[in-house]
């Protein structure tokens, strides 16, 4: 059986030399479509990682306060918007001394602007920096670390202390070259010493998530006095299991503080860490169907170009499958050697649109600074998909090679 099988695979690769300009242009349109499969899934792969990487670190037991984006109700049959108020720093504070759920922290966070210019000497950055007025909770509970330096301590943050903690990408340019802990910076003329550097984060959608500075929310405060700040809370509990149980408590001590009565819905949002990473999970599948639609597509159309050759293929071979049958070769034999050749040009095809695909979905995810990872699934569905394109373009003309009649095929010209 293996030299049967070894015997098929050299008389096919014999027939693929032998028309190699068809054998190319074949290879070509099978991997055209299996370059749109993987190249798609090879990018939303890249997202979902990058998604999963960037909102992991905030932990399955994290969970905010804030205000709710604008939603639409139907009601009689129209819909009309709700706008949520936000969240003031009365109602912050307030929520944070009647929150008292055992072995958790709260924390109190703003962004105060997200076009700050940054000085340091006479260097200065682009209008570009996001200020953030944080207490000494904010880093743990978003899951934030520093590479250099400290956190801020309880007295730095009820001492007002101008002290602050900046993101990587200062140290690549408003401090390069230098140990940036008790560098004097200016912010809006006011004067912070850097007392530590935050872990590099990257790029999430195009923003980068390394151009900010944390300072103490009292000073953000009187800093940037723009009207209806947005205030935001976040709460760590010690512990995944009691993360349903504290969320139902942070819900009826906020709705405590907005005064709502049993009837009224809830007028902000709590949101889970991990129900956020769901929700944008999700979203990708629908890419994810998008690229099989579209590789779907392109693939039925390289199997009909591919079972149209292989029966251009037969038709040219009539005399070469007569002289065969009557020297004694089975319908059988005839039928799996026109099948092997399918199999071997689907194949390739197959590997071509898998090197293709990888390497423009790297091209991609690298260009939209998406965290790259080998698409092992979208991998092995081409290699699925390419055989099954094989198997289906191969049948008919196998078959039709094997049912040839010996003496109409010796008489072929």
């Amino acid at each position: 059986m293996f030299k049967l099988f070894r015997e098929n695979v050299r008389i096919a690769m014999g027939s693929i030399r032998t028309q190699l300009l068809r054998t190319i242009l074949t290879v070509l349109i099978i991997a055209i479509g299996i370059t749109a499969l993987v190249g798609i899934l090879t990018v939303v792969s890249a997202l979902e990682n990058t998604i999963s990487s960037d909102f992991a670190s905030m932990g399955a037991n994290t969970f905010n306060i804030n205000q709710y984006e604008n939603t639409s109700r139907r009601r009689g049959g129209e819909e009309r918007e709700i706008i949520n108020p936000i969240i003031s720093y009365p109602e912050a504070v307030a929520f944070k001394s009647k929150y008292k759920y055992p072995l958790s922290e709260t924390s109190i966070s703003f962004t105060a602007t997200s076009a700050a210019e940054v000085k340091y000497e006479s260097t200065k950055t682009d209008p570009e920096n996001t200020i953030v007025g944080v207490d000494e909770h904010f880093i743990t509970n978003s899951g934030l670390e520093t590479s250099l330096g400290r956190n801020f301590t309880g007295f730095d943050i009820q001492n007002n202390s101008y002290s602050c903690i900046v993101g990587s990408d200062f140290q690549k340019g408003l401090l390069k070259d230098m140990n940036p802990i008790d560098k004097i910076i200016s912010i809006r003329g006011a004067k912070f010493k850097v007392i530590g550097v935050l872990k590099e984060k990257g790029s999430t959608f195009g923003n980068s998530q390394d151009l900010r500075v944390l300072i103490p929310i009292q000073v953000a405060r009187s800093l940037f006095t723009a009207p209806k700040i947005n205030y935001t809370m976040s709460i760590m509990v010690a512990k995944k299991e009691m993360l349903d149980q504290a969320i139902d408590d942070a819900n009826n001590t906020m709705r405590r503080v907005r005064k709502l009565s049993p009837v009224q819905d809830n007028n902000f949002a709590v949101v889970r860490s991990d129900d956020l990473i769901n929700r944008i999970l999700g979203i990708t599948k629908y890419l994810g169907m998008a690229s099989w639609l579209i590789g779907i597509i392109t693939v039925l159309g390289s199997s009909i170009a591919l079972m149209n050759i292989m029966i251009v293929s037969v038709t040219e071979r009539t005399r070469e499958i007569g002289v065969r049958k009557a020297l004694g070769a089975k319908r059988s034999t005839i039928a799996f050697q026109f099948f092997i050749e399918t199999l071997l040009i689907g194949q390739l095809g197959g590997l071509v649109g898998i090197i293709f695909g990888i390497a423009i979905g790297f091209a991609l995810a690298t260009a939209m600074n998406f965290v790259f990872v080998i698409p092992w699934g979208a991998i092995m569905a081409a290699f699925i998909t390419s055989f099954i394109v094989a198997v289906v373009s191969g049948l008919y003309p196998a078959i039709k090679a094997a049912y040839l009649d010996p003496i109409e095929a010796l008489r072929y010209e």
